[in-house]
């Protein structure tokens, strides 16, 4: 008999295995141990066998559970990046609640994806959809209930900023969220700039700019928020030109 599909395990729709001795194994003690190999090696150096060695059962059993390693893959991304952050949690009191919420949105999908960086390769192209990454989508189109966006629309603009977390993260990798990641990109640059400055003197005047000194957060992860405002400021403008 055909083990369960992704779809099957991602929305909970099997049975534990009946026969044979009561099971030492669970499907998300699998889950659990596979994303801390994924976490800690990469995607790559995730295999049945692998998992098995470090589960210390034999690898047969692993099929008991899950019949391959794209399956397996489907219900590690869609635990690892888990529910969207809630929205009543998430928003002050402010005049554009949505503005709000969006924001919060991205920084944590930008926080998921540095936590779980092989979550990339996985989310890309047609693939089965879990509970928690419909919760996403349905948690941003929530956001924007009430504005003149069209629903295509709406989808369009969570997608828009989860393409600017999904391209930082690729140039970043992953790292803590404390990590001063734009602040040690500015040290490695400015460290050539003092030396080859004069041949690069555009670059070299907006690292020097004195508006980047007076801001005390200068450096920390500015470009992350940077492209999250100014697709914002978009979306705010274009809802308010239809007004």
């Amino acid at each position: 008999m055909a083990g369960p599909t992704a779809a099957e395990l991602l929305w909970g729709v099997t049975k534990a295995p009946r026969r044979g001795p009561k099971p030492s194994l669970t499907l998300d003690r699998i889950v659990a141990e596979a994303i801390a190999l994924a976490d800690a090696e990469g995607l790559a150096s995730l295999s049945m066998a692998r998992l098995a060695e470090r589960l210390g059962c034999a690898k047969m059993a692993l099929y008991r559970y899950v019949p391959g390693k794209s399956e397996l893959a489907a219900v590690m991304l869609d635990t690892a990046f888990g529910p969207a952050p809630e929205v009543a949690a998430a928003l002050p009191d402010s005049s554009e609640p949505w503005r709000e919420y969006l924001t919060v949105w991205a920084v944590t999908a930008f926080n998921r994806y540095r936590a779980h960086p092989w979550a990339l390769e996985l989310t890309t192209g047609p693939r089965p959809i879990g509970p928690n990454e419909l919760n996403w989508l349905e948690t941003a189109l929530a956001a924007l209930d009430g504005s003149s966006l069209t629903g295509p629309e709406r989808l369009d603009s969570a997608v828009l900023l989860l393409g600017h977390v999904r391209s930082l993260v690729q140039q970043v990798g992953s790292a803590t969220e404390d990590d001063d990641m734009e602040g040690q990109l500015v040290r490695e640059i400015g460290a050539i700039l003092a030396a080859h400055g004069d041949s690069f003197p555009r670059v070299a005047a907006a690292f020097a700019d004195p508006a980047e000194q007076t801001d005390p957060n200068a450096g920390r992860n500015d470009a992350l928020r940077f492209g999250i405002d100014r697709i914002l400021d978009g979306i705010a403008a274009y809802v308010s030109a239809r007004k």
